[in-house]
This record gives structure tokens, sequence and C-alpha cells, in this order.
């Protein structure tokens, strides 16, 4: 199975896939996962966490996912986001202050985290995130990607909060449509 059948086509990195992966498995179980890369074409496909697989190929998985539980894409992209994130804060843990809490960090991912990410391997494209203060009690996060997948952003930003046990006072809001290039997410916090 050639993964680089299209040198322009848009790639996306190995640690998504394997993440995705262990998200399938925790949710269902690992003949769940075997059985969507059966029915994507994708059987024998073997996920590496530092090479580079073509984005289609994780929307393929996904689309399937959502076809086989009947929950809509854009709510499993999201459950997945929120899935990630205690790896992804264990990867990036030395870019991380142990004392921010869901607002500092959500104010430093750009700088902090997808810097990071970048510094460790060139060949990766996180979202571009812009978040804007608006007073102490809100941020407005606009996210960035051709690759439309703001459901993992906003299941990012709910699993931050509940990692730092702050689920009940961060309120997470979606301002525009889903599948946009440009959309964006309001965060209040209550208390």
């Amino acid at each position: 199975m050639d993964h680089n059948s299209n040198s322009t086509e848009d790639h996306m990195h190995g640690s998504l896939f394997a993440l995705l992966r262990r998200f399938v498995e925790h949710a269902y179980d690992y003949s769940t996962w075997m059985k969507l890369l059966q029915s994507t074409g994708l059987e024998g496909a073997s996920y590496q966490m530092h090479e580079m697989y073509p984005t289609r190929e994780l929307f393929a998985i996904v689309n399937k996912a959502s076809e086989v539980t009947g929950i809509p894409v854009y709510d499993l992209m999201e459950q997945f986001g929120e899935f990630l994130v205690p790896d992804l804060l264990l990867i990036y843990n030395k870019y991380v202050n142990p004392n921010w809490r869901t607002y500092d960090m959500l104010l430093h991912t750009e700088s902090s985290m997808h810097g990071a990410v970048k510094n460790q391997d060139k060949r990766t494209n996180p979202p571009m995130l812009l978040v804007t203060k608006k007073g102490s009690k809100q941020l407005i996060v606009d996210y960035y990607s051709k690759r439309r997948m703001s459901g993992v952003a906003v299941g990012i930003i709910k699993g931050i909060a509940k990692y730092h046990n702050e689920s009940d006072s961060v309120s997470v809001t979606r301002l525009t449509a889903p599948d946009e290039e440009r959309v964006q997410i309001q965060v209040d916090f209550l208390n």
C-alpha cells in the first residue's frame, strides 16, 4: 500500500493516527479498529508515531467510524480531541508551566505547544490558533486549518478543562459552523 501516492497531498503526523487507534480501542476494542481499517481499504496499515501519512486516511477512518457507530463525524472528532489531552500533556509536558490552568494553557498553546511541535518535527503542520482575551473571564479562540477539524480543537479545550478539574467552571461554545477553515470558539470561565 502506497501512503505517498501524491506529494502535494496534505499529510499528518503519525502520532495522530496512533492516538486515533488508541481512542477507538479505548471506546470500543481492537477488533473495531481492525474492521475500520479493513472497510476503508487500509488493512495492513500500521501507523508509526514518527512518520507522516495522508490526512485523507484519517478522515476515511473517522467517516467509517461515524457510519458504523451512528455518531456524527463532528462529535467523534470532539470526543477524540478530549481523549488526546492527557497524552498531549504528557508529550509536551516540558513546554507547559505546571502552574497553568485552562485559561493560561489556552493563551499559550500557539506559542508553547505548537511551537514545540514544529521544532520537534519540521514536517508537522498543526492548526493556527489565535487566542484573544475578552477580560479575565472569556477567551475567543480562532482556529484556522484547511483540514477543517474544529471538533478536535473544541474537544481539546474541553479536555484541558477536564484535566484541570475545571469542567464545571469552563463553558466552551462554538460560534461558527464546524466545518469551515476558520472556526471561532468562545471559552467562558464561570468562576
